[in-house]
């Protein structure tokens, strides 16, 4: 996530920001912000929603939080609504609790963990009734994603006019059942994937692919490649090869930082990487207007 992805993001911020007639006040609420990075990027952009309005940086680690640039307000949880404005989200949704639920004697049943001498264990528990799950067929598995609802719900809450977008690797309930759930249900450490879930607990990061039919509202969903194309990547990118072209000779720094637009949209366009990410954006406008 580099330059390039938060001057796209600042275009659809201020496209947002246009349609509402540019109200004054607009709030821009990143939510996962890290050390700051893409809110860096936002800034430097310079959107005009951002002339009268205010960022906010929501991360939950105070050490994170620390490196937060200037010209942001550091929260560790989301403000108060309502808000005119956007909630952003890259990669949350597959980082938030889920539970784990097995098809097994014509029923799903939730997967637990269990204590099995010095081990972490799967212990299958009773079988749940709950309506929209797919035919449970022997031995398949699917997320419930509780805790990503539920943060949908409340970022849609905080807005009164606006929009939530957030990124990430997304499908449906029906076709994670009919996958191997090793797929779909993925650990990671130092950087390279990690064993099962319950292997060496507390030293991996575990994460889910976003089911989108299980998340309220009707959002739109594009890959994040289309998403980037509409809102001006193309045209970015062009820009900079512009100016590289123009300063390249006299080893201009703002040259090598326009080159750099040039990788950065391979790796964010890419089919087969970033670019296949789903990009979901729910409007919201509560008064009518």
């Amino acid at each position: 996530m580099g330059p390039l992805f938060g001057a796209v993001l600042a275009r659809w911020m201020d496209e947002v920001w246009e349609r509402l007639d540019r109200p004054d006040g607009f709030s821009v609420v990143e939510a996962g912000a890290g050390r700051g990075t893409l809110a860096r990027s936002v800034l430097a952009a310079a959107p005009g929603c951002l002339a009268d309005g205010r960022y906010v940086a929501v991360e939950r680690s105070d050490a994170l939080r620390s490196d937060h640039p200037a010209g942001v307000e550091s929260a560790a949880d989301l403000p108060d609504g309502p808000l005119t404005g956007v909630v952003v989200a890259n990669e949350l949704l597959d980082n938030l609790a889920f539970r784990l639920l097995e098809a097994g004697d014509g029923a799903w049943h939730e997967v637990r963990v269990g204590v099995g001498g010095d081990d972490l264990v799967e212990v299958m528990g009773e079988a749940v009734d709950l309506r929209g799950l797919p035919e449970p067929v022997e031995g398949a598995r699917i997320p419930l994603q509780d805790e990503a609802v539920a943060w949908v719900d409340r970022a849609l809450g905080l807005l009164d006019r606006g929009a939530v977008l957030a990124f990430d690797y997304a499908s449906t309930t029906a076709d994670l059942a009919s996958r191997p759930w090793d797929e779909w249900l993925r650990t990671y450490r130092g950087h390279e994937r990690g064993g099962h879930p319950l292997d060496a607990a507390g030293s991996q990061d575990v994460t889910v692919e976003v089911a989108v039919d299980q998340l309220p509202g009707s959002p739109t969903a594009t890959t994040q490649a289309a998403f980037l194309r509409v809102h001006g990547i193309d045209d970015l990118v062009d820009e900079g090869r512009r100016r590289w072209e123009e300063g390249a000779a006299t080893g201009d720094l703002a040259a090598l930082r326009a080159r750099s637009r040039i990788t950065e949209s391979g790796a964010l366009l890419d089919e087969s990487g970033l670019g296949a990410f789903t990009a979901l954006e729910w409007t919201v406008d509560r008064l009518g207007s």
